[in-house]
């Protein structure tokens, strides 16, 4: 393979990780996979989670996960669903794994986050209230003491 053969792959990858990644923020809350992802990107469910991995730094999965659990923060905020039915309104299908996920990125259960977030963020326009409450990935955010 030649040089201008390689970039040139290289740069149709990037166009269909975008594509993948922009289904992924079109669709969260659609059941979604890998293998389907993939199929709809024309790879190898592996080489898009190495590629997408070594693109966005997270695989397609931690990021479809971000992408509800950033949505599960807005509706939380707004406050008039329960937690159970936001859980499903984002996309997932378990409360358990939602719950873990949420405390994992947020620092708090989804019920914490609600009675602190609404008090705490009223008044802030919600372009500046999206920017400062986004989701931690990797397992950062530092744990929430009730007081």
């Amino acid at each position: 393979m030649t040089a201008t053969a390689s970039t040139e792959q290289r740069l149709a990858d990037l166009v269909r990780l975008r594509r993948v990644r922009d289904r992924i923020d079109r669709e969260y809350a659609r059941p979604l996979n890998v293998e389907a992802l993939a199929r709809g990107a024309h790879m190898s469910a592996g080489h898009l989670s190495r590629e997408f991995r070594r693109v966005y730094g997270e695989s397609p999965y931690s990021y479809l996960m971000t992408r509800r659990i950033e949505r599960a923060m807005i509706l939380l905020r707004r406050g008039d669903l329960s937690v159970t039915e936001i859980c499903f309104e984002v996309g997932c299908s378990s409360l358990g794994t939602f719950s873990t996920r949420f405390s994992e990125l947020v620092g708090c259960s989804p019920s914490a986050y609600r009675d602190r977030a609404t008090d705490a963020l009223s008044g802030i326009p919600p372009c500046v209230v999206k920017q400062v409450s986004r989701p931690i990935r990797n397992r950062e955010a530092p744990r929430i003491r009730p007081e």
